[in-house]
């Protein structure tokens, strides 16, 4: 398969939704130790049945990164299509990219952006968004973005619960 530390980025396996999930717990609590706030609501087992879910409806899809000797999960990635006039219609959202702590500065995160802008190409999305955590404590996370492409376009994040 390869030298130790290659990595393979592919669509998520039915085997591997519990580390996915289990590395969405980890993106959320850093993002609240980090801002110390408890912002999110984090359940193991919902967010698993959500991923198979949403992934198996055709509305999300994931990538996951997996060292490719050991094949160790080290990180994903997620998309969505949205839509938008000034986007000239469909655009691709990626509401999270995780690389573990200690698997990171090891272009991991890079090798999944290279997938991604694979697969939006595959289907005719002309931009790629993403928000990243709050500002100033994921600087480190905003630099990353630019530094592969990506553009400030301005305001802010905003959100309503709904309470549904």
């Amino acid at each position: 398969m390869g030298n130790a530390g290659e990595m393979i980025v592919q669509p998520i396996q039915s085997d591997e939704y519990r580390v996915l999930s289990d590395m969405v717990g980890e993106l959320l609590n850093e993002i609240m130790d980090k801002i110390h706030v408890q912002a999110f609501h984090f359940n193991q087992a919902e967010t698993e049945a959500r991923a198979k879910d949403l992934v198996s409806r055709g509305k999300y899809w994931v990538f996951m990164a997996k060292e490719a000797v050991s094949g160790e999960l080290v990180g994903f990635v997620s998309l969505y299509e949205s839509y938008a006039l000034y986007a000239e219609g469909a655009y691709g959202t990626m509401p999270e990219l995780y690389v573990r702590p200690q698997w990171r500065s090891r272009n991991i995160g890079e090798a999944m952006l290279m997938e991604v802008k694979k697969f939006a190409a595959s289907k005719a999305w002309k931009r790629l968004e993403v928000t990243t955590p709050p500002l100033p404590e994921f600087d480190r996370t905003l630099k990353f973005y630019q530094f592969h492409g990506f553009e400030i376009a301005g305001g802010r994040k905003l959100k309503l619960d709904i309470g549904v």
